[in-house]
């Protein structure tokens, strides 16, 4: 990965998945009848960010990882994760698929760090590594916010979230990423929705907003489109 063409690389990403069946070999089937719900196998991803510079000797990888152990490993944690949610945003936008969504330590089954040869890392085998502590979700700062309550409230209809909730969400999200220009937009648009949200005590003509945000959707995301097609056609 590099934050442009002529830059020094960042970092080497390797993806892998591992743990399921080959979703190839279920296209064609039909369905069949069950009895029970069993749980059915499911893909588990691995992640390695590889850092483009090598030690120059293993004593010296060793003490690195010494440190980084020491110091408790949030750092790389973090790096790691700047350029996978780089890697899911720039994924997004090429495939055009708006179901995949930045990831947080807080989801992770198991988190190491460690050092080895390249083609031993890319595999997952370290020459020496240290496994991080499990981390839970994290919880609200504010104890007053209680999200279980809310969360029953919502689903049984005695409340209804505010559009604004979730632009601001995504916009956190956005800055989080470093996607600046985006968590501005977001931003705008959030404050409109705090906005008119105020103004109107929180009620919005539901079909009418219906209609106009389908239109106002479909024509950006052809637009987006063209642009994705325009940057194939440069490149080729």
């Amino acid at each position: 990965m590099r934050p442009s063409p002529d830059a020094a690389l960042e970092g080497v990403l390797v993806l892998t998945t591992l743990g399921a069946p080959e979703r190839r070999r279920w296209r064609g089937r039909k369905g069949r009848d069950v009895e029970s719900a069993d749980a059915a196998p499911v893909p588990t991803s691995r992640v390695s960010v590889v850092r483009p510079e090598p030690f120059t000797s293993p004593d010296e990888g060793g003490a690195w990882l010494e440190a980084t152990r020491q110091a408790g490993g949030e750092t790389e944690l973090a790096l790691a994760f700047e350029v996978l949610n780089r890697a899911l945003h720039a994924w997004r936008t090429a495939a055009g698929d708006p179901y995949v969504f930045d990831v947080a330590p807080s989801r992770l089954l198991v988190a190491r760090i460690g050092i080895g040869d390249g083609e031993a890392l890319a595999s997952g085998r370290f020459a020496e590594a240290w496994e991080l502590p499990q981390r839970g979700p994290t919880r609200p700062r504010r104890s007053m916010e209680a999200p279980e309550e809310r969360f029953a409230a919502v689903l049984g209809g005695r409340e209804t979230p505010l559009p604004a909730e979730d632009l601001v969400l995504r916009a956190r999200a956005d800055l989080d990423a470093g996607r600046h220009r985006e968590a501005q937009l977001q931003a705008r648009v959030a404050l409109d929705a705090l906005l008119a949200a105020r103004e109107t005590g929180g009620q919005l003509g539901e079909v009418e907003l219906e209609a106009g945000l389908e239109a106002a959707l479909e024509r950006m995301e052809a637009v987006c489109r063209r642009v994705r097609m325009r940057g194939l056609r440069s490149d080729a």
